[in-house]
């Protein structure tokens, strides 16, 4: 993961913070402006010299970004900005903002039946990507808590803890003190997938290991194992990376 630095600079008579990225792969200078603030993509083969020149060449695009932002953040009529999509039970699904009509100070996020509104507070300041993430952890605890039930029920069985995480590199786990650990991202994945996934840990509450009887065991709950076992094999890239441009800001490149 990319490690990003912290720092400020002067604006035309403001104090600017902003961020720097460094990348092995950019062959330019990039500045992003956005809910976030300014975050500049930085090639290792550039000096923070060029990072400051850079920026004050850029000055009055940076500055004009910003006030853009602020204004959007004090519009209080309702305004439409597309985000995009995103996997949603394994379908590609639409997400869209509205601003509030009140100075709320929080983001509500409103699933349809054809797309996910996102209601931005105009007085919050909370990202409209980290509201909506959490509304989709809470999503998946609760899938997850209820395909659990219907298993560990019939497997006789009971996990000491389940835990609902952000993992990058396991979509479960069952650890030696009986918790049970998902990651959250299985709800972007079909229904399917999901249950495969919540069978397969807590059948390892009666049988630790993948022996034959295991995967007998887990086949006898879920019959659509390898079903579900390619579909992750030819999505995970989409799963792990479904909700990187759930807002995309504006980019200057140099």
């Amino acid at each position: 993961m990319r490690a990003a630095t912290q720092h400020q600079i002067q604006l035309g008579g403001y104090r600017i913070k902003y961020r720097v990225v460094r990348s092995r792969t950019a062959r330019k200078l990039r500045i992003r402006v956005g809910p976030n603030g300014v975050e500049v993509l930085q090639p290792v083969a550039r000096n923070t010299e060029d990072v400051s020149t850079f920026l004050s060449s850029n000055e009055a695009w940076i500055l004009d970004q910003l006030r853009r932002v602020e204004r959007l953040r004090g519009v209080r009529r309702p305004e439409q900005c597309q985000m995009g999509e995103i996997l949603f039970r394994g379908v590609p699904t639409k997400v869209r903002v509205e601003i509030a009509h009140t100075r709320a100070r929080g983001n509500v996020v409103e699933p349809r039946s054809d797309e996910i509104v996102v209601w931005q507070g105009a007085g919050s300041r909370t990202p409209v990507s980290r509201s909506l993430e959490n509304w989709l952890r809470r999503r998946a605890r609760t899938e997850i808590e209820k395909c659990l039930a219907v298993v560990t029920a019939r497997l006789r069985q009971t996990p000491n803890r389940v835990y609902v995480m952000g993992q990058r590199t396991k979509w479960g786990n069952c650890s030696r003190r009986r918790n049970l650990s998902f990651n959250w991202r299985l709800i972007l994945a079909p229904e399917f997938v999901l249950r495969y996934l919540v069978t397969h840990e807590a059948v390892h509450l009666a049988i630790p290991d993948h022996s034959a009887k295991f995967w007998l065991t887990v086949q006898s709950f879920c019959p659509e194992l390898q079903r579900a076992r390619q579909w992750l094999s030819t999505n995970q890239p989409q799963l792990l990376t479904s909700l990187s441009g759930a807002v995309a800001p504006l980019t200057k490149f140099g």
